[in-house]
């Protein structure tokens, strides 16, 4: 009973924080009014094939989940991005994806490596939680060895505080 009730409960706290309609990116978003789901592709971009993963005009094509500091929580800003992800797996069971968490270098490797074990288990969660399969995602921490900018800078940390998705072939 227990392994039904903590997914459901998970799933609910991620559909509480979704929104409907385009957004920011212009591509549209999961429709909770119980209309069913919307197509993931933005304007011009060429449809949820293997091309969507890196046609710049689609969603699918941002690959990284950003982090606050010390924090493992989803961002709402990045649900519609994780949502377009699960339905993209969803309609492509085939395809295998490793998602990297990262971590800024403040802290101990230890520390770091826990964190970005976190961070990537929480967005295999979220994909999972909405329909992509658990055999279809594996989640693997980098901590602070993977990162994007290496000055000393807030603006550098936020880059590399992040859960990286990764298709087949990619990794």
């Amino acid at each position: 009973m227990k392994k039904l009730i903590v997914p459901a409960l998970l799933a609910m706290m991620l559909a509480a924080c979704s929104s409907t309609g385009p957004d920011a990116t212009g591509a549209a978003v999961e429709d909770r009014s119980g209309a069913g789901v919307a197509t993931v592709t933005a304007p011009g971009a060429s449809g949820t094939g293997i091309a969507a993963l890196t046609d710049p005009n689609n969603i699918l094509s941002k690959r990284s989940v950003f982090f606050d500091f010390d924090s493992f929580v989803i961002k709402p800003e990045a649900r519609p991005l994780v949502e377009a992800h699960a339905r993209f797996l969803v309609q492509n069971p085939q395809m295998r994806m490793l998602i990297q968490g990262n971590t800024d270098e403040r802290g101990s490797r230890e520390y770091n490596l826990a964190l970005g074990q976190k961070r990537a288990d929480v967005v295999r969660q979220a994909l999972m939680l909405l329909g992509a399969s658990e055999s279809q995602i594996e989640s693997v921490s980098l901590g602070e060895e993977k990162p994007r900018c290496e000055d000393r800078t807030e603006a550098c940390y936020a880059e590399n505080r992040r859960g990286d998705m990764l298709y087949s072939g990619e990794f």
